[in-house]
């Protein structure tokens, strides 16, 4: 078995795949929308076309990470996701239908949605056994979908809307070439694509269900911000390096509150349920400062606040999960949280927004985030007096009563 912990240029490599991909896939969730407006899409229909990603997702997750799971070298699996996100990324571009671009988009999601999960197992994969961390690796993803967003957008402002295409294909060219560059990988640390089996367990816990519940109504503002923030830029006349700098802000601290949250948050389930409803009361706040901006430089520094308020609630909403739910249940539980953010709110966000934008305006659109996220901290809040109250402690699952649930 070739030893990859003892090659230098195999972990160079890893990092700069991982700060094309991040970089490549910033491209999309800022711009992408710009260029989808341009073309003559209204609000509703963008919204519409963006929830098409998270329902593929709950399809493609599953199977591409089967076949991760069953090909040893996992490299060949992401390598055929990055050529076929490019392909299908081309075919958007060129698309001059709705029927055409509707077409092309389903497909781009199907290789795009798990690339990251698939990503993290490859370089988890080629660093096992070595000294190496994975934080380090994440680092550059960071860095990446930073960096690009403020560098792409005073050349989207120059080059226009069209250019978009050419930036999305050099990144993941650049992608493609980094890992191919890497040796081959004879092994690797697969991980279940969407643990089914004990999903009956979680749905008998009450705590978690409105754990997951209140989540949905904090996650779903965040999917709205997500999808149309840069066209709220674009419609106060802010340009494309305004939008790159707001994304830029939104991202640039978020590795150092994961450092603070690592080092600093106490893993006590009445603890970090009350942090859940301190994070959703700044969500609020956010949302409502969003609602009462009238420059897009305002726009911009507001989202400093996502590091804060995306970052802390799915650090504290990870570890919660890991405390409401018995050790044989954890992966079932995670997929769930995970779904409920991505996939659920991801398909209502889009719709729900684009609905408010188009016919109620950006200012009516954020008030509702308010809204949604306000219900969100009380219900936090509701659960940790009645917590706290009861010292309420999970129930324990043996590994016998496990085997024996066949789980």
């Amino acid at each position: 078995m070739q030893d990859n912990s003892e090659k230098p240029y195999t972990f160079t490599s890893l990092k700069w795949f991982n700060f094309f991909v991040y970089g490549t896939m910033v491209l999309f969730t800022s711009f992408f929308q710009l260029y989808l407006q341009d073309v003559g899409m209204n609000k509703l229909e963008i919204g519409v076309l963006m929830s098409i990603g998270p329902f593929v997702s709950i399809f493609a997750n599953p199977f591409w990470g089967l076949w991760a799971g069953r090909y040893p070298n996992i490299r060949v699996i992401v390598l055929l996701m990055l050529a076929g996100t490019l392909l299908f990324s081309q075919l958007i571009f060129q698309a001059n239908t709705y029927e055409t671009i509707y077409a092309a988009i389903i497909l781009y999601f199907f290789c795009q949605t798990p690339l990251f999960a698939q990503s993290n197992t490859l370089v988890l994969s080629y660093i096992y056994g070595s000294e190496q961390r994975f934080g380090s690796f994440r680092l550059w993803g960071s860095l990446g979908w930073a960096l690009t967003a403020i560098a792409a957008g005073p050349i989207i402002d120059y080059g226009g809307v069209s250019v978009l295409s050419y930036l999305f294909a050099v990144l993941l060219g650049l992608s493609i070439v980094s890992l191919a560059t890497l040796p081959k990988l004879r092994h690797s640390i697969g991980i279940a694509p969407m643990p089914l089996r004990g999903f009956h367990v979680l749905f008998k816990n009450p705590y978690f269900l409105f754990f997951i519940f209140f989540g949905i109504l904090v996650s779903i503002p965040n999917t709205v911000n997500n999808t149309f923030m840069s066209l709220y830029i674009n419609d106060m006349g802010g340009s494309k390096t305004m939008v790159g700098l707001a994304v830029f802000l939104s991202s640039i601290v978020e590795v150092g509150v994961f450092m603070l949250c690592d080092r600093y948050l106490r893993r006590k389930i009445s603890v970090l349920i009350g942090w859940l409803a301190l994070v959703s009361l700044l969500f609020a706040l956010r949302w409502w400062l969003m609602a009462q901006s009238t420059t897009p430089l305002e726009v911009a520094f507001i989202q400093i606040l996502h590091s804060i308020t995306f970052g802390g609630f799915f650090y504290v909403g990870t570890e919660l999960t890991m405390l409401l739910i018995p050790r044989p249940y954890r992966s079932s539980a995670q997929a769930l949280y995970t779904l409920s953010w991505s996939g659920i709110s991801g398909m209502m966000g889009g719709i729900l927004g684009g609905w408010l934008f188009q016919y109620l305006g950006a200012q009516s659109m954020y008030e509702f985030c308010v809204f949604l996220a306000l219900i969100g901290a009380i219900g936090y809040a509701g659960m940790w007096v009645f917590v706290r109250r009861n010292h309420y402690r999970p129930h324990q699952v043996t590994e016998d009563a496990h085997e024996e649930d066949g789980v």
